[in-house]
């Protein structure tokens, strides 16, 4: 097994810093956009899930009725 080099607190946060410098950060714009979109899925998938409920539940007491 290969021996792990230790690296010290001070080259540790240096490294850290490098890598956040790398980082590229969305805009205000994208931020806006990204989260109106995932909003406006969220809306369509409860929409969709209402209906379908709405189909299976509906089906379900007319089956359900035919017996009672």
């Amino acid at each position: 097994m290969a021996a792990k080099s230790r690296t010290n607190p001070l080259q540790f946060i240096q490294q850290v810093r490098a890598e956040v410098a790398k980082v590229v950060w969305p805009t205000r714009r994208e931020v806006i956009l990204t989260t109106a979109m995932v909003f406006v899925m969220a809306t369509i998938t409860a929409i969709f899930f209402f209906f379908v409920d709405l189909i299976i539940r509906t089906g379900l007491q007319a089956l359900l009725g035919m017996f009672g």
